[in-house]
């Protein structure tokens, strides 16, 4: 499959499916083959092959074919993606959330006006 940049969307896309979560957290552990992949999911080579697809197009996942076994692996460029996102979205609310508080700290004219 030809090798896209990892996209955020993609990503999310690629997550928000629980068998392609449960393929994405077993090759955590280590290089796995379709076939082993396959095994414990109850599904057939072929649909694990479909995930597959998905998680590679998004960047998380890449796969090697030598000779008949094709091996999967996580691919760090796409997690790194993630996370990125994740920081800069943390931080733009934890911004906004300090400011929120910081206008709920302030004294209200009106009470103020009535001390």
């Amino acid at each position: 499959m030809s090798r896209l940049r990892p996209n955020v969307d993609r990503i999310f896309h690629a997550l928000g499916d629980p068998t392609r979560r449960a393929i994405v957290a077993r090759l955590c552990m280590g290089p796995l083959s379709v076939s082993l992949l396959a095994g414990p999911l109850n599904i057939t080579v072929t649909a694990v092959a479909q995930h597959l697809q998905v998680l590679e197009a998004s960047g998380l996942v890449t796969t090697e074919k030598v000779g008949r076994v094709r091996t999967c692996q996580i691919d760090p460029a796409g997690f790194s993606v993630l996370e990125r996102w994740i920081r800069e979205h943390r931080e733009l609310w934890e911004r906004r959330l300090d400011r929120l508080g910081e206008l709920l700290d302030e004294p209200d004219e009106v009470d103020a006006g009535n001390s």
